[in-house]
């Protein structure tokens, strides 16, 4: 196991830098405008959720305690605070952003605490600051929005078009041999500017185009993920799980491929592997658990999913006491809808076929309170910054028995549409 936990000199000093504070605010505005153009932090959808930016403190953590080894850290740490907080709603107070590895294992996951956050939620706005320091002095002016548009450039990532193809290929064979049932292969596409990205730019127009979406960016890695992998509000648990894609057509012909997606007995098998993943790692810790008898359909402005929402209330106590929200994100993640069935099998066939490194694409992503309250997701229609001027980009599709290298392919294809649209629009 390795672990470094980085904190800053302010997290670390005296009494005053171990305040925090939150006071509610009507200047909130539009949360992605007011955020400045260096280390960004955001989970927002419909406009209210969290932005953040600054760091009081830092970890990075891999090895295989990694997600406890990060909730003692952020328990220690948030213990410390010399809170004070009248609203005590979910997200206000003390904030842990985190970004977690697809393996939290090999892998290395990044948890923020911001010095600032700025929150709303059902109306209510508010500002938190870390440190001896009047919030209403941190508030920043709203960004300028867009400039002229990007000159692009676009390169195959670890697999072109038709060795992946070909690995997909290869999975369906492993599949019909009995191997495994499903397995989720993804893709990188790279990309460089003429000018250094903004992601200020590029979640403003995620967010426009994605409302229903959560615009999620930590360290780096930003997008616009449909898919809540957990929320905790309390005693109460919600998840929407998504797997079955078809992309968007026009008039009569989106009627047709939304028809063909909810009928399809290939994308509903799949769609049932994910929700059965979640349900089986969410079961050990509820008292209740309600699980819709079918998917609904999610209408995206790029593609279309097979969406179903999980909800239910977590047990008072355990055999360890009640489970902390990174707890439970480590028992549920990874699901079937970004690894496979089942999830060993699914993980070493991506590791043997995928041939790339997914980072922290796929992993969960979001932000926990020191109340315990919390949102994640699954980083999904992302790009990863890789330096000022360029950017990596993911897209994975679930294989199963029936599915077909050149539509999965194209598949792919659509779900890169969802970023590309953010740089070329």
């Amino acid at each position: 196991m390795t672990a470094a936990a980085l904190t800053s000199p302010a997290a670390a000093g005296g009494s005053s830098a171990r305040t925090v504070t939150t006071v509610r605010t009507d200047a909130a505005g539009r949360l992605l405008d007011r955020l400045p153009a260096d280390g960004v932090l955001s989970w927002v959808r419909r406009g209210e959720g969290l932005v953040g930016w600054g760091e009081a403190a830092r970890l990075e953590v891999s090895g295989p305690h990694a997600l406890a080894d990060a909730a003692s850290w952020w328990a220690e740490y948030a213990t410390a605070l010399d809170s004070h907080d009248d609203l005590r709603l979910p997200g206000s107070g003390p904030v842990l952003f985190a970004s977690i590895a697809f393996d939290p294992v090999g892998g290395t996951s990044v948890f923020v605490v911001p010095e600032v956050v700025l929150g709303r939620r059902d109306g209510v706005g508010w500002l938190t600051t870390v440190g001896d320091v009047d919030p209403r002095d941190v508030l920043l002016p709203e960004a300028p929005h867009d400039g002229p548009p990007l000159r692009l450039r676009y390169a195959d990532g670890a697999l072109d078009p038709a060795t992946w193809s070909a690995a997909v290929a290869a999975a369906v064979e492993r599949i019909d041999a009995g191997e495994l049932q499903k397995v989720v292969l993804a893709r990188d596409l790279l990309v460089s500017a003429d000018v250094p990205l903004d992601p200020r730019r590029l979640l403003r127009r995620l967010a426009a185009r994605f409302p229903d979406c959560w615009t999620f960016a930590v360290d780096g890695l930003l997008g616009a993920t449909p898919e809540l992998l957990l929320r905790r509000e309390g005693r109460q648990l919600s998840a929407r799980v998504l797997a079955g894609t078809a992309p968007r057509g026009a008039g009569a012909d989106d009627d047709r491929l939304a028809a063909e997606l909810f009928a399809s007995p290939k994308d509903r098998a799949e769609h049932a592997l994910a929700v059965d993943s979640l349900v089986g790692g969410l079961e050990p810790f509820c008292a209740t658990l309600d699980v819709p008898d079918g998917p609904e359909l999610l209408t995206l402005a790029n593609v279309r999913h097979l969406a179903s929402d999980v909800t239910g209330t977590q047990r008072r106590t355990g055999a360890r006491g009640q489970a902390g929200l990174l707890e439970l994100v480590g028992a549920v993640h990874p699901t079937a809808a970004v690894c496979g069935t089942p999830t060993p099998a699914a993980a070493a066939v991506i590791a043997e076929l995928e041939g790339m490194d997914r980072g922290r694409y796929a992993g969960p992503v979001g932000w926990l309170d020191a109340r315990g309250d919390g949102e994640f997701g699954l980083a999904l229609r992302c790009a990863e910054l890789v330096d000022d001027d360029s950017a990596r980009l993911f897209a994975g599709c679930g294989i199963v028995a029936e599915s077909d290298p050149a539509a999965e392919l194209a598949e792919t294809q659509s779900k890169f549409a969802a970023f590309q649209g953010a740089l070329e629009g």
